[in-house]
């Protein structure tokens, strides 16, 4: 009876010793860890919210908005008061000094040139990154994010959301069902830009408004006098903070196209444009990318042979294909296979599509499977569709890309090397013009792969 007793008295004591950690609070137990429990909330951080960071948040409204921070309170005032309950802050840099130990994870959304800076301090911080695309400004900067979010084991986001749509998905499921047989080339347009491009740095000045700290907004940029011209949304066609037209949309555009057909780096990239200014993205240019055999792709074991890649913007289009009617809309892709042309959803030929899946369905916004990532142990975490393994070698193709358009005055197709970012055949004394001015070329596109920055301002070392 006493050794019965004594049983009892055990399992009970052991039954509330377990009792008694359950009711210790998840995010406790997280923390300890180093991660957020599943069942717990993010507390998020929201960094540049005046465009598309705030419709990032909103799909993120289930989680804690903690923090806003913007280098405009004005242009932000209205979303200052749909998260009432979060801080507010001009500078990100104080934000993490002061409650950088509340936050789980950043939606940065901030011009271009900022990206890697906030994106690079906050993964070494241990924060989860949603970083808007394009992923960054340069090459090197795409490379590092890379690099860290690999060590450090934080999940990452890119954010081009159409990835997670089942549109884009399906190209892949019909590329690799072999429908259109082995696809030679690929062309994409759009109608971007819809911000002034193409004309001349502004001489005047203008006050600056009480409420934007414009040394903020130039962050690591080289300092330029305002003007309303820049802020809000037009910085994006001025290479000081933004990637233009190519930079903007073709991290969305791309995504498919490198997810079906296995894209790496390519090896040669030629532009043309028009007018070159040495501020300012041009008005409407022409891309065309050549990327090397991959081998085969998909259940149907598919071969992926040498191909091109043309992108268009301003206006400029791609020719129609031949036997498609004048009153089907291209789609903004069209992929030319060996069988078959696909394009806007539709085959050249008229065949019914009907490919099986062959990739995991996503049935929730691209905001929201990354914060799933996020609460996923680091060892077995289902990655988001665009974490920066997968959206940082894509950007290193676009922004090598921005870099080859203001180094067309060569007149030379530039071979590519992406294992060292690199352009090749730039001879050591070669020299280009950029506007008014003759530089040596190969100076200028290193500092177009991997910047110079300036105010201060420091970037994470590359880890080794």
């Amino acid at each position: 009876m006493n050794r019965e007793m004594n049983r009892r008295d055990f399992l009970q004591k052991n039954a509330m010793m377990v009792a008694g950690l359950t009711i210790v609070p998840s995010s406790v137990l997280g923390k300890m860890a180093g991660k957020t429990a599943p069942s717990d909330k993010l507390n998020i951080a929201g960094i540049g919210v005046g465009g598309k960071g705030v419709g990032n948040l909103r799909n993120m409204i289930s989680e804690n908005i903690v923090a806003i921070c913007d280098v405009d309170w004005g242009f932000c005032s209205k979303i200052f008061n749909e998260f009432p309950k979060a801080k507010k802050f001009y500078d990100y840099r104080e934000m993490f000094d002061k409650i950088g130990k509340e936050i789980d994870a950043v939606v940065i959304a901030t011009p271009d040139h900022t990206h890697a800076l906030i994106a690079s301090q906050a993964i070494v911080m241990n924060k989860h990154v949603y970083l808007q695309k394009p992923l960054t400004h340069s090459a090197y900067e795409s490379r590092l994010l890379t690099k860290l979010a690999q060590k450090y084991k934080v999940c990452t986001q890119m954010g081009n959301e159409g990835a997670s749509g089942s549109g884009f998905r399906q190209v892949a499921d019909i590329i690799w069902s072999g429908m259109i047989g082995e696809v030679t080339a690929v062309e994409v347009y759009t109608d971007r830009p819809i911000w002034p491009q193409g004309i001349s740095r502004p001489t005047e000045v203008h006050e600056v408004p009480s409420t934007l700290k414009w040394e903020l907004f130039i962050g690591p940029a080289k300092m330029q006098p305002y003007n309303k011209i820049y802020h809000p949304f037009r910085w994006r066609g001025w290479w000081d903070w933004g990637t233009g037209a190519l930079g903007d949309i073709a991290c969305h555009s791309f995504h498919p196209i490198f997810n079906a057909l296995k894209l790496g780096s390519p090896d040669t990239i030629q532009s043309s444009s028009t007018a070159l200014l040495p501020d300012c993205a041009p008005h409407a240019e022409m891309v065309r990318f050549t990327f090397p055999a991959r081998g085969t792709v998909g259940n149907a074991r598919v071969p992926l042979p040498e191909m091109t890649l043309d992108w268009y913007d301003g206006g400029l289009k791609p020719h129609r294909p031949k036997g498609v009617r004048d009153d089907l809309p291209l789609g903004g892709t069209i992929y030319h296979g060996t069988k078959d042309t696909l394009f806007g959803g539709k085959l050249l030929s008229g065949r019914e599509i009907n490919v099986p899946s062959q990739q995991r369905i996503i049935e929730i916004s691209h905001e929201m499977d990354w914060v799933r990532a996020c609460k996923e142990n680091a060892n077995n975490r289902l990655k988001p569709v665009s974490d920066f393994d997968v959206a940082g070698p894509l950007n290193e193709t676009v922004v090598a890309g921005v870099a080859a358009v203001r180094l067309q005055g060569l007149g030379k197709t530039l071979r590519w090397d992406g294992q060292n970012m690199r352009f090749t055949n730039i001879n050591p004394d070669e020299t280009v013009k950029i506007g008014n001015d003759t530089v040596n070329a190969r100076a200028f596109a290193e500092e177009q792969l991997k910047h110079t920055y300036h105010n201060g301002y420091k970037l994470v070392d590359m880890p080794a």
